[in-house]
């Protein structure tokens, strides 16, 4: 059959879902049980949790557009009674606009991802710090305490943080309204950035309610002393966390940063380090290096260990002394200490001495 003529609209369009059926709830479902339903629904299909994943969006929508109306007494009655038909001109709403969306149920998404919808994803923890400090072989060994005076932001004090002079409130952000980011797109793709009108707060100040003593940042530079404890063992480049010790957050009640602390250990004059290892250098006399005898090694606490020297020891030798090394960084072991023989020739001699090395020599030359 060969039909012509004008095909109305609805033939060609999808019947839309009951609302009852898009959450998986009986038609008597309470308003907690629709509440907990639409939260299961954005938990699984949230744009943030499916990139990319035009479908999820869709179920994502389609479940926002059914807790609209199910969610409103006067909806629901007009749904119940016409379905479909009675949402049309002023029933569910049409979230095109995902911000739209994410205003709307701010306190859905909160409940749900820990901070309203996507602005949770704005993070206004204070910056982290980082302070580079020397401290000597002897305090990398033995560990060290450290009293840093660190300049950081903090709360104004005028103002406790709010930026406003006393008696004014902050505007909501008409750029974002409130919510601390706004949409933008590259290519096929949408994008959550900080919204550019209030740097992320979410709300702006007029210029004639703004603190006098923070120009209505919230925040002023102070000195604070930080002490740091600095373990046994550390060496050269190792960062030290201190959580909570950076910049405060700009906003009252946000998280402060970190501080990192780097070290740098300084060169010592008679030990060498390598990993935890120590290496230092002994000097020996002829006598001694030929027939052995006891030596006595300086150690990096200042105390002395004596260790036999075994008879005929070389040149360039080690003596190993265990356990005397660096600590191992967060360990109750240590590395060992090494001391490498080096064979002192005697540029001096007195006469008697000459006479017995003379003594030596022949009798060396008679054994050969």
């Amino acid at each position: 059959m060969t039909y012509s003529g004008t095909v109305p609209n609805k033939v060609f369009s999808m019947a839309k879902r009951d609302y009852y059926e898009v959450l998986g709830v009986a038609k008597d479902a309470t308003d907690a049980d629709l509440k907990k339903a639409f939260r299961q629904q954005a938990l699984q299909n949230h744009p943030d949790r499916n990139p990319g994943d035009a479908a999820a969006e869709e179920r994502f929508k389609d479940a926002a557009e059914a807790y609209d109306a199910l969610s409103d007494a006067e909806k629901r009655q007009r749904y119940d009674r016409f379905g479909h038909a009675g949402m049309t001109g002023g029933g569910a709403a049409n979230y095109g606009n995902m911000d739209d969306m994410f205003s709307h149920f701010g306190d859905i998404f909160g409940d749900i991802f820990g901070g309203g919808g996507r602005q949770r994803a704005r993070s206004n923890r204070g910056a982290d710090l980082r302070c580079d400090i020397e401290i000597t072989l002897e305090d990398a060994v033995a560990g060290v305490r450290r009293e840093l005076d660190l300049p950081r932001m903090e709360a104004c004090d005028t103002c406790h943080g709010s930026g406003a002079k006393a008696g004014t409130d902050a505007d909501t952000c008409g750029q974002c309204r409130g919510r601390g980011q706004v949409s933008t797109r590259q290519g096929p793709f949408m994008f959550s950035v900080t919204c550019p009108g209030c740097g992320g707060q979410g709300k702006t100040l007029k210029p004639s309610n703004r603190c006098g003593t923070c120009g209505g940042g919230g925040q002023r530079r102070v000195e604070k002393k930080v002490g740091v404890k600095i373990p046994p063992g550390v060496d050269t480049g190792t960062r030290l966390r201190v959580g909570g010790e950076g910049e405060k957050g700009a906003v009252p009640g946000s998280a402060s940063g970190d501080l990192y602390v780097v070290i740098h250990v300084q060169p010592h004059s008679k030990f060498r380090r390598i990993d935890d290892d120590l290496h230092c250098d002994i000097d020996v006399d002829v006598v001694s290096a030929v027939l052995g005898g006891l030596v006595a090694i300086a150690l990096i606490d200042g105390g002395v260990e004596k260790i036999k020297l075994p008879a005929g020891i070389q040149p360039g030798e080690q003596l190993r002394i265990r356990g005397r090394g660096v600590p191992h960084l967060n360990s109750s072991s240590r590395g060992d200490q090494f001391a490498h023989v080096r064979v002192v020739v005697p540029k001096k001699l007195s006469a008697e001495q000459r006479a017995l090395y003379e003594q030596l020599a022949v009798h060396a030359a008679t054994a050969a």
